[in-house]
């Protein structure tokens, strides 16, 4: 057989070819695959504590059942108004107090069962039942003798406004207006339960049990868990029997629990995620000036604030309280730490909450927050105990913590800790009255005052402070029960300059989204309560 020979200019060329294929082909990186696969990657910066939407407490958490469960209704992003879910239309009484939700026909579980009136109510008892002790039951107190029977006033849950008339229609009778229930009822602990999956796992009075796990979670949401590898990342597939299955452009989500942002920024910029949980603030101006942008800053209806446990000496002080409060200047904080990013927070309540805002305000005031300290008999701090101060260990908390303890140390002489905890035990800790101080966030449920002034009522299951006060609690329950509108709002104003004058809470700043976003991205809007339907994502190159 002959030998094929080359000239050497040939063999050149093909050498050159073959060094240069390496280098000058290009990896298909994660993001890529995705946009041509259909597969969303989206950072959630913290591992879900659970599935089950009566046991899960996290906004984190809360963005994942998104996808896996859908509610008689659900939120549009941009208006924070209900929409219909697995309702396909629902109306009330002139009165406010009845209220009757019509289902659609074909929706579906995931294993093929129809979602009836009755899979509500079983979830509805379960959550509302006192044994089970789901931090949510609140939520359903709106329903008549739903908070009586939580705290075991009256034990037949046929004596609570919760009727299924028949498969496909459930009416509930309220305790008092509620003229928000439409946006309440998208709430995780509104979402139906798969009650033979439940008692397969033993899991109606139970927690913790294997139902949640992929291959066992039945839901009724436009996707399906298939994967979760804990601390790595979690897996959902478009679920072909969801009413509206037709219409989902993603084959799959998978939310990575990265709770560092910069760690997030670095995989954004490898091609890792098309979207990001947050973006550290010293990465903002770099983001800001490039063109095309993918930062995006979007409003967001949350406060950040100060957890004071008032069952703690000295913090069972008013006085002490308010001091701390009135030492942190706030302002500094929205400039310095997130680079203008966030506004600062005078009131618990956000601006422009349900046509409400706040007409009282703190503010820092240094020589207030010293006399105070001194009334208290403190003064220059003399005799405080160091406070500790426990944060979630991400790319805010602690830096805002820095900041307040520098604050407190030279207005004050206040000496405090910083005790960081991944997300999980940070909020175990707070729930279960294990700390001092906490740095704390609260997301809004709705967008109405109730969601944010309703945590602090006495005996609400998100109220860590073990601060109860009856004048607080009594301007709550007469704004429940005021149909006119004003009146109710009005009511809500006293409430929130009593919250802070009181100060078993200290706000901080207000929230905003800041993270970025692939340009493959399509249909994601801003989203004042912080949940996205993914079935209406898009990715397209």
């Amino acid at each position: 057989m002959a030998k094929t020979r080359f000239a050497p200019a040939t063999i050149l060329i093909v050498l050159s070819a073959l060094l240069c294929f390496p280098a000058c082909s290009r990896r298909e990186t994660p993001v890529d695959e995705g946009i041509r696969t259909g597969t969303l990657l989206i950072g959630n910066s913290a591992e879900p504590a659970d599935l089950d939407p009566h046991v899960v407490d996290a906004y984190t958490d809360m963005i994942v059942l998104a996808a896996l469960y859908e509610g008689l209704t659900v939120l549009d992003e941009r208006t924070s108004q209900a929409r219909p879910g697995v309702a396909e239309r629902w109306e009330s009484t002139a009165d406010g107090l009845t209220w009757t939700f019509h289902l659609r026909g074909d929706a579906r579980w995931s294993n093929g069962d129809a979602v009836t009136a009755r899979d509500f109510a079983f979830s509805f008892q379960r959550l509302l039942h006192p044994s089970f002790g789901s931090v949510g039951s609140y939520l359903l107190w709106p329903v008549r003798n739903a908070e009586a029977y939580t705290k075991g006033t009256i034990t037949d849950f046929g004596a609570v406004g919760v009727e299924v008339v028949d498969d496909r229609t459930l009416r509930l009778r309220l305790a008092h207006p509620a003229p928000y229930l439409p946006a309440l009822a998208a709430h995780a602990a509104w979402l139906p339960l798969h009650r033979a999956t439940l008692e397969k796992f033993d899991a109606v009075a139970k927690r913790g049990t294997a139902w949640t796990r992929p291959g066992n979670l039945v839901g009724n949401g436009p996707f399906q868990l298939v994967e979760w590898a804990p601390n790595s990342r979690l897996v959902v597939a478009k679920n072909p029997r969801h009413w509206d299955a037709a219409r989902n452009r993603l084959e799959r989500v998978v939310f990575f629990p990265i709770e560092k942002a910069d760690v997030e920024e670095r995989n954004f910029r490898a091609g890792q995620l098309h979207l990001t949980f947050d973006l550290p603030p010293s990465r903002v101006a770099a983001h800001r000036a490039a063109s095309p942008s993918p930062l995006r800053i979007d409003p967001l209806l949350q406060v950040m604030y100060m957890n004071f446990n008032v069952a703690r000496p000295p913090l069972d002080d008013a006085r002490v309280r308010r001091a701390l409060s009135l030492a942190i200047d706030r302002e500094a904080i929205a400039r310095a730490v997130f680079q203008g990013t966030r506004a600062a927070a005078g009131s618990f309540t956000p601006p422009d909450c349900g046509e409400y805002t706040a007409r009282a305000r703190v503010t820092a005031d240094f020589g207030a927050a010293r006399r105070l300290l001194a009334e208290a008999g403190y003064p220059e701090g003399r005799g405080l105990p160091a406070f500790p101060v426990q944060v979630q260990n991400d790319s805010n908390y602690p830096r805002v913590m820095e900041a307040i303890q520098a604050m407190w140390q030279r207005e004050l002489g206040v000496r405090s800790s910083i005790e960081p905890f991944e997300q999980k035990t940070w909020l175990q800790n707070q729930q279960s009255k294990r700390h001092t101080i906490g740095l704390m966030g609260w997301t809004g449920d709705f967008a109405d005052p109730r969601t944010f002034l309703g945590i602090l009522a006495s005996d609400n299951g998100n109220n860590w402070t073990n601060w109860s006060h009856r004048g607080y609690d009594d301007l709550l329950a007469r704004a429940d029960r005021t149909a006119d509108t004003r009146g109710r709002l009005e009511l809500f104003q006293e409430a929130e300059a009593l919250l802070l004058t009181e100060s078993p809470v200290a706000p901080i700043v207000f929230g905003a989204r800041t993270y970025l976003q692939h340009p493959a991205v399509r249909n994601w809007d801003p989203s004042p309560l912080g949940l996205h339907r993914f079935q209406r994502v898009e990715l397209r190159p």
